[in-house]
C-alpha cells in the first residue's frame, strides 16, 4: 500500500505539501477510494468488500458483564507483611497469603469500595474495606450534562411551518391528470 501510494507523489506534490496533517489528508483520500476499491491480485476481491465480508451478521454485543469489565480501572500494590495495600488514602485487607507479592487491584472508579484483587490474570477474590476516606477516584469526574445551546432568535419551527404551507397550499391541478387519449375534454 505504501509503495503504491508513493509512486502517486511526484516532486510537485511534495512540493506543495505543507504538513504531515495535508499527506494524512491525501494517504486517507487515496486510501478509500482506490486502493480499499481496487481489486486485489492475490485475493481477486477488493479489501473493503473482503473486510466487511469478515464481520459477522448481525455484529455480536458484548454482555454487561464484559461491557463492565472493560470499563474498569486498576492499578498495581505490593500487600504489606500486614497483608495490606493502599489506594488513594484508603487501605485494604487482602489474604495474609499475598503479603510481598505484587498484585493488581480491579476497580469502578466512581466506587472504590469495591475492589477486586488479581494476580498473574488471575481473580484472587474481594478486597476488604479497612479504611476508607475516599469514595472515588481522585481522577474519576463524572460526566457533566453540555449546557443547554443558547436559542438563536430563529424560529425554525415557524420557517418549516410555512415552508410546508406553501407546498401544500398550491392546491392540484386536475386538468393536467386529464389523459386525452380517453377522449376528455
Amino acid at each position: 500500500m505504501r509503495d503504491q501510494f508513493l509512486v502517486e507523489l511526484d516532486e510537485e506534490h511534495v512540493g506543495r505539501i505543507e504538513h504531515l496533517t495535508e499527506l494524512n489528508r491525501l494517504f486517507t483520500a487515496w486510501g478509500e477510494t482506490v486502493y480499499h476499491r481496487a481489486v486485489h491480485s492475490e485475493t481477486g476481491q477488493p479489501p473493503i468488500e473482503r473486510w466487511l465480508g469478515s464481520i459477522p451478521k448481525p455484529l455480536p454485543l458484548p454482555s454487561p458483564a464484559d461491557l463492565r469489565e472493560a470499563f474498569l480501572w486498576s492499578e498495581l500494590r505490593t500487600v504489606t507483611k500486614s497483608a495490606t495495600v493502599s489506594l488513594h488514602s484508603n487501605s485494604y485487607e487482602v489474604e495474609p497469603a499475598l503479603a510481598g507479592m505484587r498484585i493488581e487491584l480491579v476497580f469502578d472508579p466512581f466506587d472504590l469500595t469495591d475492589i477486586e484483587v488479581r494476580a498473574s490474570g488471575k481473580a484472587l477474590g474481594k478486597a476488604v474495606p479497612h479504611h476508607v476516606g475516599r469514595h472515588s477516584h481522585p481522577k474519576a469526574s463524572p460526566e457533566t450534562p453540555a449546557e443547554p445551546a443558547a436559542p438563536t432568535g430563529i424560529d425554525y419551527l415557524k420557517i418549516l411551518d410555512e415552508a410546508h404551507t406553501a407546498n401544500t397550499a398550491r392546491g392540484i391541478n386536475y386538468s393536467s391528470l386529464m389523459d386525452d387519449s380517453r377522449g376528455w375534454q
